[in-house]
Parts: C-alpha cells; structure tokens; sequence
C-alpha cells in the first residue's frame, strides 16, 4: 500500500511538472513579454508569498487537517509589525523577532482547538480566521498603517530587504522562499517528525498506538503554519510600505489550491513538497500570463477554482 501511495505521488507530480511546462511554453508563444527575465523574476517573487503559506499548508494538510487562519494570521502579524515600527519606534529587529513569535503562538492556537480539543480542523480555523481578522481591524481602527521602511526608523534597512532587497541579484523574497522550501523538505523526509507527520494523516489511530503523540504534532504543523503566514506578511507589508487590515484574504484559497494540484491529498497521509512548489509555480504561471494577456480578474478567479475543481477530482479519483 504504501509503494503504491508513492507511485501516485509520483504520477501525480510528473503530471503537475508537465502541466507547468505546457502551461510556459504555451503562454511564451502568445506573449513573448512572459518570457522575459524580467518577468519571470517577478513572477518568481509575486509566488514567494503563496509559497510560504502553502509549504506550510501541506504540513497541515498532511496530518489530515486543514488551516483557514493563515490570512488573517498574516494580516494581523503584518500590522502589529508596522505598528511596533511606526507607532510604538521599536527597532525593527526587534519587531520582526516580535512578529515571527506572535504568528507562532496564533498558529498555536488552531492546533490546540484541533489537537487538544479535538474539534473538527474546518471548524477551528474558521474560528481562528474570524477572530484574527476582528482582532486585525480593531488593532488597525479599519486604517492602512504605511511608511514602515523610512530612514528613520532603527534597523528600517532590514524591513526593506525582506521585501525589495536584492542579493547577488536575487530579489530577497525568492531566496526566503527557496531556504523555507529546502527546510520544509528537509523536515518532512529526512527528519522523525517529518515521519510523524505522514503517519498521522495516514492513519491517526494506529499512530496513536505506536506512542506518537498526535495532538503535539498537530500543534506543531498548525505552529508551522502560522510561521510560514508571518513571513509571507513580512515581505507582503515591505514590498507595499504599508499594512492594510483586509491584508490576506483569500490567500488561503490559493495555498489550499497549490497543494491540491501538487498531489497533498485532503485526505491526509500523502502528498510531497516539491509537488506544493510545483503548484505554486502553476498558479504563479496562470496569474501572471492571464495578467499579461488582460483577462478579466473575476474570470480568472473562474480558472483558478476549475483548476482546484480538476485537481481535487483527480485525488478523489487516486
């Protein structure tokens, strides 16, 4: 059972990978402007955020859960940060170190509703988000919190690297991104914890038989989660100067989506994270080219959910 499990891994990501060159080549010829350095740089660093909220997603949705909170995680972590720097003069290390703690504990949050109290993950992270989000507005007075990089400010280099800085002429956001994948792959197949991960999802009650401890590793992977949200705010709030509470709505949808067409069963117990980057770069790919090409945002919307549609059936299928 389990070769099997990972020959439809495989399958399923060979599929994922031919997708994605189709995809490029077939934009390349109707818009030569796509295939640009420039643009693929962009596109690369417009995919560093859904990156690192989905490879956090797929821990979640390993273990059989599923996270809803990652938005307003990201949102409220990304203005309690412009507020420490802006309102408060906090050094921005100091704030970042501040910001990447308190994401950790929200996330924290989920996974004891789910690992400790045993509610239903869709239940426990909708009621994450809705507080996080009401937590978000109030903390912000429903008003955007802007000029977080200025010299002023101690340590505002810092912030403005995350977001816009470059190195060896990488932009910033694709090098977090690239070291939060080789850590997430790392962590998930070549670690105990990474193992623990698989089993619980696989099944929960024979984990639970062979002494794992089920409800840390569904605190540990809603944690995670929760990280991987703040950094993605981090740069989210460098890149545009500023924090606005409706800051990450709907960005769970695309990292559930990144997952899903990159083989991660809902189900829980199978799925790989290269397979997650894969369908990052997908939807990366869709979005820019459909920009490219002027297509309407609502139609591109209607894409995105027919391609999360093929992707689920494709699983439900497996």
């Amino acid at each position: 059972m389990a070769e099997t499990a990972k020959k439809q891994v495989k399958l399923h990501e060979l599929g994922a990978i031919i997708a994605l060159i189709v995809l490029v080549v077939g934009i390349s010829i109707i818009s030569p402007e796509f295939r640009t350095f420039g643009n693929i740089l962009n596109l690369l660093r417009q995919a560093s955020i859904n990156a690192l909220i989905a490879f956090g997603m797929t821990a979640v949705i390993l273990t059989g859960g599923i996270d809803l909170g990652v938005g307003p995680i990201l949102a409220l972590t990304g203005t309690v940060t412009a507020g420490m720097i802006v309102n408060l003069g906090i050094p921005v290390p100091i704030a970042l170190m501040i910001a990447i703690v308190l994401g950790i504990v929200l996330g924290l949050v989920g996974g004891i509703l789910v690992g400790k109290t045993k509610l239903q993950p869709f239940i426990a992270t909708l009621i994450t988000q809705t507080v996080y989000r009401g937590l978000t507005l109030i903390y912000t007075d429903g008003r955007p919190i802007s000029g977080i990089t200025k010299p002023e400010y101690v340590g505002a280099p810092m912030i403005e690297f995350i977001g816009r800085g470059k190195l060896f002429g990488i932009p910033a956001p694709i090098i977090i991104m690239l070291i939060a994948f080789i850590a997430m792959y790392i962590l998930l197949n070549k670690t105990a914890l990474g193992r623990k991960i698989y089993a619980v999802g696989s099944n929960e009650k024979t984990s639970m038989l062979a002494g794992i401890d089920i409800a840390r590793v569904k605190i540990f992977v809603y944690s995670l989660s929760g990280l991987m949200a703040t950094l993605a705010g981090l740069i989210l709030i460098s890149r545009l100067n500023s924090a606005q509470p409706t800051l990450g709505v709907g960005y769970e949808l695309d990292a559930i989506a990144a997952t899903a067409i990159g083989g991660t069963s809902m189900e829980g117990g199978r799925g790989k994270i290269t397979g997650t980057f894969i369908g990052v770069l997908i939807i990366a790919v869709l979005s820019n080219g459909m920009n490219i090409l002027g297509i309407n945002s609502y139609l591109q919307d209607i894409v995105k959910g027919l391609v999360i549609l093929f992707a689920v059936l494709s699983d439900r299928k497996k």
